[in-house]
């Protein structure tokens, strides 16, 4: 992972939740071109900034590195449908994912 990786992904949830470089740098507190920066590779977001990125975004810090999470709106989705299942629906959910993953495998 290198920092093209940081400034790729920041591109991709931005664009994903449908807001400018110039947007996102103003909803962020920064002057307007910090987000063009980092995306451009010219800057990385210090630690403190990577964590106001993540809480823009709605994720954690592992949701940005993890690659198997870059569909974050339907996980997402599927863990707000999953909390309002009782036990007994949530092991019926289980029991199909686990069928399902495999049939795949």
């Amino acid at each position: 992972m290198d920092e093209k990786y940081i400034a790729d992904r920041i591109t991709e949830l931005r664009l994903r939740k449908n807001v400018s470089e110039y947007q996102m740098s103003l909803d962020l507190g920064k002057n307007k071109s910090y987000i063009q920066n980092i995306s451009s590779g010219r800057s990385l977001p210090s630690m403190s900034q990577f964590y106001e990125i993540c809480r823009y975004f709605e994720i954690t810090p592992q949701e940005f590195f993890d690659e198997r999470l870059h569909d974050l709106p339907l996980y997402q989705k599927a863990n707000e449908l999953l909390k309002q299942l009782d036990e007994d629906d949530m092991l019926a959910i289980l029991s199909i994912l686990k069928r399902l993953t495999e049939k795949h495998s």
